[in-house]
């Protein structure tokens, strides 16, 4: 039988910071004003796969308006075709540079969770969802895993009982955008209506994170560049697959502005209406560039 075990928290750990070796409807969502308390659970049959960590592209197609949003093969380490173009426009033209400017790429992180209360979508509760997060999150996860909260929590945030504690999620809003500095890890205690009996149940349910965002291949990549940044004409079936509503058509008080927060999105598709927030930071490609050889 899997069940979770301390010894398994230093692979846990591991998997936060690791170099990185579809299911939108299991990803929870928040918009400003809502609360979600969660405990996170651990892969107890791989536990260095309990965070899944990932990098995207994103921008608003210069062909048809539509925000087009790519997980970078950086991912696992291989080269990226949207990192290369948008590196070869920051040289070219004064044109070509404000056109690489609009390519926002995000860093981005994975781990399941059950959730325990969601104050906006009830019919989540007493199930597993995945949390998506950016950085203000990881870095409220990281310091209760092995950072300066280490001590009270560690390994206590992945633990279905009495002693586990649970996180708080708080989605507030900061002038136009969102913020989660004030979600925190609580207390130990027991998780309301959950019975030990049913501790193996819930680990079962785990969602295999690495399924979630797939990863396209350099050309199906290559064949959205071409359409929705150069502006080439193309045939390809995974260009069609990676579009979404044109982004002029949503306003800024009914879409989810931050990339912590994930959109509603059609099964199919890998993208999503265009978002900011006070986490996104643009990472210079020639500061990565290394990661392209990789």
């Amino acid at each position: 039988m899997s069940t979770f075990t301390t010894s398994m928290f230093d692979s846990i750990k591991e998997s936060l910071t690791k170099a990185p070796t579809s299911g939108f409807k299991d990803v929870l969502r928040f918009k400003p004003g809502t609360s979600c308390e969660v405990r996170l659970l651990p892969n107890v049959k791989k536990p260095s796969d309990t965070f899944y960590h990932y990098y995207t592209y994103g921008w608003e197609s210069f062909a048809t308006g539509q925000y087009i949003n790519v997980v970078s093969p950086q991912t696992v380490g291989e080269r990226c075709p949207v990192s290369e173009a948008r590196y070869q426009l920051r040289k070219g033209s004064a044109e070509e540079q404000e056109k690489s400017a609009k390519v926002m790429r995000r860093e981005q992180w994975l781990v399941n969770t059950y959730v325990i209360n969601h104050s906006e979508e009830s019919e989540n509760n007493e199930t597993v969802k995945i949390l998506r997060y950016g950085k203000q999150l990881h870095k409220i996860i990281t310091d209760a895993i092995e950072g300066e909260d280490a001590d009270q929590f560690g390994a206590k945030v992945f633990d279905l009982s009495e002693n586990g504690s649970s996180f708080r999620i708080r989605c507030d809003k900061q002038g136009e955008f969102p913020t989660y500095v004030a979600s925190k890890f609580l207390i130990p205690a027991a998780v309301p209506g959950l019975a030990s009996s049913a501790f193996q149940d819930v680990y079962d349910q785990v969602i295999p994170l690495d399924d979630v965002f797939p990863i396209k291949s350099y050309a199906e990549i290559q064949d959205v560049i071409n359409e929705h940044l150069f502006c080439k004409s193309t045939t390809s079936v995974a260009v069609e697959q990676n579009i979404s509503t044109p982004v002029e058509s949503a306003s800024t008080t009914d879409i989810d502005l931050d990339e912590e927060v994930p959109m509603d999105f059609p099964d199919s598709a890998t993208t999503s209406p265009a978002s900011k927030s006070v986490d996104d930071i643009d990472v210079p490609d020639d500061l990565l560039e290394g990661l392209d050889d990789l």
